[in-house]
């Protein structure tokens, strides 16, 4: 078809549509609306299904949208936890990158075989059951894949690792838990230093050995998963970082949380700028 598509006929005139493009495949439904081509990468969030009064909500915290918006250059798009519901290859065929964020809630232990948790841990059995089996998908499609806190910890749950529910309570390993009473800056202020692997992703983006991070989180890495390279350790030794060995594309998982103020700290913004670079390139290669 060619042309213009006529809209609607008024007293002064006829309205036009500008012409019809016909996008690749790969091009998502919001391209399709707007008969515009995508300039920035559309990003994947998938979200916390949460109680809020008597109805439950799918909910993602603005720090992460901000991020994705502000410092990986792309087009933040939240994912429902709809569990077994969830078409996974729709929505892995209308993304160019997945960012798993941290939350409240844990991954529940019997996705990994740990014993139950305490009776005031949260948990969110329809993210476990959205996220948990598109972690591989996304990797095998080589999309750009970054995960932070219960990110990180879902993604080695998804390759078959373990966690630590309550890692001050580890003999040899620290507390690596936020003071809550505390004002949020200085909940998210540097905590303690790791130690990048040398070599590694994380090393390359922040052009050195060591850097320093916050620290907001009581589970930890018990067992690397299947495949998972370590990228970062704490000064205890516990992993903070791994990417995932052989992978066709970005895929890097943190345990600290480099959302926070991402636009202020300049190895926060690298990490993000890399993720939404290699977005970037995805969506370019599906397009040719």
């Amino acid at each position: 078809m060619t042309g213009f598509l006529r809209c609607l006929a008024t007293a002064t005139g006829v309205l036009w549509f500008n012409p019809l493009r016909f996008a690749p495949a790969a091009c998502v439904w919001l391209s399709r609306i707007l008969n515009v081509p995508r300039l920035k990468p559309l990003i994947g969030i998938p979200a916390d299904r949460r109680i809020l009064g008597p109805h439950p909500f799918h909910c993602v915290g603005e720090k992460y949208i901000v991020a994705v918006a502000e410092a990986a250059g792309g087009l933040p798009v939240l994912v429902p936890s709809l569990g077994e519901a969830a078409d996974l290859d729709a929505i892995l065929d209308s993304v160019d990158g997945i960012l798993l964020t941290g939350s409240p809630s844990n991954v529940e232990p019997h996705r990994y075989s740990g014993p139950a948790s305490a009776p005031e841990t949260a948990h969110d059995p329809h993210r476990d059951a959205t996220t948990l089996p598109m972690i591989p998908r996304v990797i095998a499609a080589g999309m750009p894949l970054f995960a932070i806190c219960r990110g990180f910890q879902e993604m080695n749950v998804a390759f078959g690792g373990a966690l630590w529910q309550k890692i001050h309570e580890v003999p040899g390993l620290a507390d690596h838990r936020e003071d809550k009473e505390l004002p949020l800056e200085t909940q998210y202020g540097p905590a303690h230093e790791l130690e990048l692997v040398p070599g590694g992703e994380l090393q390359k983006i922040a052009g050195s050995d060591r850097v320093v991070v916050n620290s907001l989180h009581a589970q930890g890495v018990q067992r690397l998963g299947e495949g998972l390279e370590v990228e970062a350790r704490a000064p205890d030794g516990l992993i903070e970082g791994f990417r995932v060995r052989g992978a066709p594309g970005f895929a890097l998982a943190v345990q600290w949380h480099p959302e926070w103020q991402v636009m202020k700290n300049p190895f926060s913004r690298a990490l993000f700028a890399a993720f939404g670079e290699a977005a970037r390139a995805h969506a370019k290669g599906r397009r040719t």
